[in-house]
């Protein structure tokens, strides 16, 4: 079987990672990134060096801002950014997308498969090509300077999806030839609702805010920036998402569950299953409040959330209380920058067509 051909899309944190394991397992990749300061390490070193869980040096031979030079003849194309830049990756390469390429969102945050498929039919895009969406990163990374990239862990097991639903076993014949990982999950709205980072990031971050800026996220993140009495707040956003994933008929994993199937740490409660988890030592806070633990899941992961339980007739007041707190922390509307019904295309769809649409397509 021909190794497929893959475009990592994005140098950050989990570009890099993505795209040196690839090449340290055998593939071919092109990595792209919008602005060149941050490629221009990686062309001088003529790689990337990967440490932690993988170790090596990694020649890339395509480092590059051009769109098309980019994903011209791969197979798969890894979206490895912000989810807030998955707009911009769509009106990027709809022009030369290639009949039979899969578009990856790693992840897709909440509603990103669907926001990318709709942005391409904005934009004309006529090739035929598979968009699908991971669950969650199947890294946990940090770049230790732009051409060095660290893996503390590779997760377990990262469910994906393609939309529609008939188009996943496809993707993941080719992506499992390189992540035996990712796994078939039930469809988009699974992957979307399941997204834990909307449980963990902004809460975490707001009630850390004071410790942040005092010490610029000196201290370990997930272990010391957490607690019992801050993990009730937690475990409550973690039962608002599981009640809008009902409304949705969607069956969607708890955290404590996630955590176990992820990273194989458990406990009693969330803080216990937290606090167990060795992927979580070593990660330090983000050093300032501008963090797309914020800019990114406040948008992308807690409004759509949001924003599908007010369509749908479900109570979500502690997540819309961290939306208020983020608007006000940042002096933005996060409401106006985020995946609400209206911006996903799904505002006129009911429970039942929205299901029809992630498994079998239509209604657009």
């Amino acid at each position: 079987m021909t190794k497929p051909i893959f475009c990592v899309l994005g140098a950050g944190n989990g570009g890099l990672a993505m795209a040196a394991h690839l090449v340290l397992k055998g593939f071919e990749v092109k990595l792209y990134n919008r602005s060149q300061p941050r490629l221009n390490p990686v062309i001088a070193r003529g790689g990337i060096e990967i440490t932690g869980q993988v170790e090596g040096f990694a020649p890339i031979s395509v480092a590059t801002t051009d769109p098309e030079e980019a994903i011209k003849n791969v197979d798969v194309l890894m979206v490895v950014v912000p989810a807030n830049g998955h707009r911009f990756i769509a009106q990027k390469v709809a022009t030369y997308l290639e009949d039979g390429q899969i578009v990856l969102l790693n992840p897709g945050r909440t509603g990103g498969a669907i926001e990318f498929r709709n942005v391409l039919r904005e934009e004309g895009c006529r090739a035929d090509v598979i968009v699908a969406e991971a669950q969650t990163f199947i890294y946990a990374s940090r770049a230790l300077n732009p051409a060095q990239v660290h893996i503390y862990r590779i997760k377990n097991s990262i469910p994906v999806a393609a939309l529609p639903k008939t188009d996943t076993d496809k993707s993941l014949q080719l992506i499992r030839q390189a992540f035996p990982e990712f796994v078939k999950a039930e469809n988009v709205l699974k992957t979307s609702l399941d997204n834990i980072g909307s449980v963990f990031h902004p809460a975490l971050t707001i009630l850390n805010a004071a410790r942040i800026e005092n010490k610029r996220g000196e201290f370990q993140y997930y272990i010391e920036g957490n607690s019992p009495t801050v993990s009730r707040i937690l475990e409550a956003i973690d039962r608002e998402r599981l009640d809008v994933a009902k409304a949705l008929k969607v069956n969607a994993i708890s955290a404590v569950e996630w955590l176990e199937v992820a990273y194989d740490a458990t406990g009693s409660n969330l803080f216990e299953a937290m606090q167990n988890n060795s992927g979580y030592y070593g990660i330090n806070a983000p050093p300032t409040l501008q963090t797309r633990y914020i800019t990114e899941d406040v948008p992308m992961s807690l409004v759509p959330i949001a924003s599908l339980g007010e369509k749908f007739q479900v109570e979500v007041p502690t997540i819309l209380a961290i939306i208020h707190l983020a608007c006000v922390l940042h002096q933005t509307d996060y409401w106006e920058q985020g995946r609400t019904v209206e911006k996903l295309g799904i505002q006129d769809l009911t429970a039942d067509q929205l299901l029809m649409l992630v498994e079998h397509g239509g209604f657009w």
